[in-house]
């Protein structure tokens, strides 16, 4: 297709789109009024909090007593949401969940040999919001999206020398993301690895520098404290921790998680980057993901919008029962099925311990089914070299018919 014939369809897609997410943020902005996005709700606190010269830390936000536990790096982006009525802030931060769950679709796409048609694209951030993980970052005004569209424009849109940056400012937001630094490591692209290195230092120095006291009380102390963030057994949490907890009925030592969930993470983003390395990136970075959702302590439910990413690129390399299942499991939500919250987790029986655990034990299968080679990669008959005979010319023969016949040999 040729440029000229790329910017109706491109203007087309932004304009469906655009108009997409203005329908979201509307309807987010009617339904703020009656309450939900309540963890918006703590991101404008801790903005707000930052704003007034108030402890950051030492409370909870006034309407649902949770507490603000990201780096103060990040509550001082969310001083802009602060500064708007909450309505506002709701409906402006859901369009602009959808518009980067948008830029995440579109870019994984290409890597599919799948069409960029702007049909396509409204349609997957549709069929997209069906899922669990995706709906939970809109009903609860969560940052995921935002952060999940950074990472991969990063990873997978044109390089550039400061690509790398979005990860370190991601990472600043919410530390989990450092573990793309290592993989860019991992798949050679280094520079790029320093720059998201580099910006997350500068994002930790920028704390210090305009919030001194609040980030010492952050980096030796509450960011120590895991029960800020929640209960580990939580049926929301599908962590590695999280179900050895829920299946031992009892939170396991630090060693033990530590050497679970560090073999297991460490495995998985090493599987990545040669997913990445045998020219599919975009599975390698979905892997990668995966990776990170395993070495977290605490996975939220929402955390897992990766999900979307890893089925569409599952589905376009042909993996189309794994993506069919993963969809299944990701968009009926079945980790709340059994009993929950109350440490209820803990008592579950064998069949509610599957049920309640899918998206981890999605996630594990996922990764040993791709560390096995696949039938297909390996060289069927039609694949492989013939044997190649040259035969000698006689005396006075023409070469043109020696060249056949050497043409002839290869075929």
């Amino acid at each position: 297709m040729t440029a000229s014939g790329m910017v109706p369809a491109q203007r087309r897609s932004l304009v469906l789109v655009g108009s997409l997410a203005w329908l979201a943020g509307m309807i987010a902005l009617v339904v703020a009024g009656h309450g939900g996005f309540v963890d918006l709700a703590v991101y404008r606190f801790g903005g707000t909090a930052v704003l007034d010269g108030l402890p950051l830390y030492d409370s909870g936000e006034a309407g649902t007593g949770l507490p603000f536990t990201y780096p103060p790096f990040a509550a001082l982006l969310m001083t802009g949401p602060a500064l708007l009525p909450f309505p506002l802030a709701v409906g402006l931060w859901t369009s602009i969940s959808i518009l980067a769950l948008a830029v995440t679709i579109t870019l994984v796409l290409p890597s599919r040999g799948r069409s960029r048609s702007s049909y396509v694209v409204v349609g997957l951030v549709l069929a997209a919001m069906a899922f669990e993980p995706v709906r939970a970052n809109l009903v609860f005004g969560q940052v995921n999206l935002l952060l999940t569209a950074a990472v991969v424009v990063d990873l997978l849109g044109p390089r550039r020398r400061w690509s790398g940056a979005l990860i370190g400012v991601v990472a600043g937001i919410k530390l989990t993301p450092l573990v793309f630094v290592v993989f860019l490591v991992l798949i050679g692209r280094r520079h790029h690895a320093a720059v998201a290195g580099l910006t997350f230092v500068a994002t930790v120095g920028l704390g210090f520098a305009l919030l001194p006291g609040t980030s010492v009380a952050y980096w030796t102390d509450v960011l120590w404290d895991p029960g800020r963030v929640g209960g580990v057994p939580y049926a929301g949490n599908p962590s590695i921790l999280a179900g050895l907890t829920r299946v031992g009925g009892a939170e396991p030592s630090t060693v033990a998680w530590l050497l679970g969930a560090g073999v297991i993470a460490s495995a998985t983003l090493v599987l990545a980057a040669g997913i990445w390395r045998r020219g599919d990136p975009a599975l390698g970075a979905c892997v990668a993901a995966v990776a990170m959702l395993l070495a977290s302590p605490i996975s939220w439910s929402h955390h897992w919008v990766w999900a979307v990413p890893t089925v569409i690129v599952l589905m376009g390399s042909g993996r189309r029962w794994a993506a069919g299942s993963g969809t299944a499991v990701f968009v009926s939500g079945c980790i709340w099925w059994p009993p929950n919250h109350d440490d209820r987790e803990l008592a579950w029986s064998p069949i509610e311990q599957v049920v309640g655990n899918a998206y981890l034990l999605t996630a594990l299968v996922l990764v040993v089914l791709l560390a096995r080679p696949r039938r297909g990669s390996r060289l069927g008959r039609s694949d492989r070299p013939r044997r190649v005979t040259l035969v000698e010319p006689r005396v006075g023969s023409s070469n043109v018919a020696v060249r056949r016949r050497i043409q002839s040999s290869l075929e």
